[in-house]
């Protein structure tokens, strides 16, 4: 596992506390963690649809020039 060092500004830090201290995540660091995940899986969803959205350009494109 890596470690990393990261500086928050307080009001961030203050809603990270918050929400340990609500129940929502066990640690700082667990927060820290779903918040990565969501992040990775965010843009992994994004680039699939432009990836998708290329594609149906493309088509679309191919079929005008065959017509």
């Amino acid at each position: 596992m890596t470690t990393l060092t990261l500086e928050l500004p307080e009001a961030l830090s203050a809603e990270l506390d918050a929400a340990v201290q609500a129940g929502w995540f066990e640690s700082q660091a667990e927060a820290v963690r779903a918040a990565v995940r969501e992040l990775v899986s965010s843009r992994k969803l994004a680039l699939l649809e432009q990836q998708q959205l290329d594609d149906i350009d493309w088509a679309l494109n191919a079929a005008k020039l065959k017509a």
